[in-house]
């Protein structure tokens, strides 16, 4: 029992390192997508931008493949009601997100200014929207999700998908999101870039930085006031995998904060991603990119823990049925299972993280605008 608990912490944590890196390396590539018509007053401007993140961004999108795998194979039914939950919204970010790598491959097909400009805004909003939607989930999760299930285990939805798209909170999620993304890729920007592009990259992405900051104090202080979730009684950590005949769970307005309170140790987690939307901005402020980038990194990790410290053990509560919410200890895949995907995570994880490291590596230094336009077609 001990190691299936054991277990099931341990992907919660991972889960939480997955999305870490999703926010970090597809939300940099993001924010150039989202950067590119700002930076770029030219056409060369704008392919010299893309030929930053050109060799980087499909290999990226490992995170996201990671992300979405682990959810559904330790966390088989959060998988399940979340897709069906956010199933229009899903699907929209999945349009949205491939609308990137058609971009890639489109937009030098044709040697037209309109063609050319269609394809920026396309990268704008590939950029924008999956960022906004990521953060907007968070949102939404935080507040709960309308939704319960019958005696055999149907799922059923409750509300409209609308209302947990767009209410107020989430929607600053989403901008919090998106302005992460905005500094993490102006960074990069500024990292390979150089001259007018790496100038306007800094003069976006500093205050893009500090919008986070005030963003991610203004939501410690709004979910004081939102219902969060609390068991009622004690729990068995090790209890079966099913959200039904579960312990009575309460709503209550501050909730979310009981973990800090009861662990104050927890309280790193924010300051930690305070520090980095901080200090990141002032780095590249001072024209340090590359600490701004990691400064950056480290924002987007006390934001993802800090979320997940605070509603431990919840996964997505359910506020139409509080009781059926699906959390660590009943949304889990078999100890069977979990060690399986352990030890796999212990081998490929460290291979993807040497092969990410090894590439941006050797592929290091600034991108000229002139070798892009006479040897590159492909931006």
């Amino acid at each position: 029992m001990e190691l299936y608990i054991a277990l099931k912490v341990i992907w919660a944590v991972l889960l939480g390192v997955l999305l870490s890196g999703l926010g970090i390396m597809v939300g940099m590539d993001m924010g150039v997508g989202a950067l590119l018509r700002f930076v770029g007053r030219t056409d060369a401007e704008r392919r010299t931008a893309l030929a930053v993140i050109g060799p980087h961004w499909d290999g990226n999108q490992v995170w996201f493949i990671l992300g979405g795998g682990a959810i559904f194979a330790a966390f088989p039914t959060l998988y399940a009601t979340s897709f069906s939950t956010f199933y229009v919204v899903m699907i929209l970010l999945l349009f949205s997100m491939i609308m990137l790598p058609v971009a890639f491959e489109y937009r030098s097909k044709v040697d037209a200014r309109r063609w050319r400009a269609t394809w920026d805004w396309a990268f704008l909003i590939s950029g924008a929207l999956p960022m906004i939607i990521y953060g907007a989930a968070f949102g939404n999760v935080l507040q709960g999700v309308g939704f319960h299930f019958s005696w055999d285990g149907q799922y059923y939805q409750d509300g409209s998908f609308i209302w947990y798209l767009l209410n107020p909170f989430a929607v600053m999620c989403g901008v919090l999101s998106l302005a992460l993304a905005v500094h993490q890729g102006g960074a990069m920007l500024m990292i390979r870039g150089e001259g007018p592009i790496a100038e306007r990259a800094r003069r976006y992405a500093v205050p893009a930085g500090l919008l986070a900051a005030a963003l991610f104090a203004i939501g410690g202080v709004w979910v004081r006031f939102i219902k969060g979730f609390a068991y009622t009684a004690p729990v068995n950590p090790a209890m079966p995998a099913t959200p039904l005949g579960g312990p009575a769970v309460a709503m209550r307005a501050g909730a979310w904060m009981d973990n800090f309170h009861q662990h104050p140790v927890l309280w790193l987690l924010p300051a930690v991603g305070l520090l980095g939307m901080v200090a990141g901005p002032l780095a590249l402020a001072a024209r340090k990119p590359i600490l701004g980038w990691w400064l950056g990194a480290l924002a987007w990790i006390g934001t993802i823990f800090t979320t997940g410290a605070a509603m431990f053990p919840f996964l997505m509560p359910s506020t139409t049925a509080p009781a059926q919410s699906l959390t660590v200890w009943n949304a889990s895949g078999s100890a069977y299972n979990l060690g399986w995907m352990l030890a796999f995570a212990l081998v490929f994880v460290p291979i993807i993280l040497s092969y990410t490291a090894w590439a941006f590596r050797v592929m290091r230094g600034k991108v000229k605008t002139e070798s892009v336009i006479a040897n590159d077609h492909s931006y």
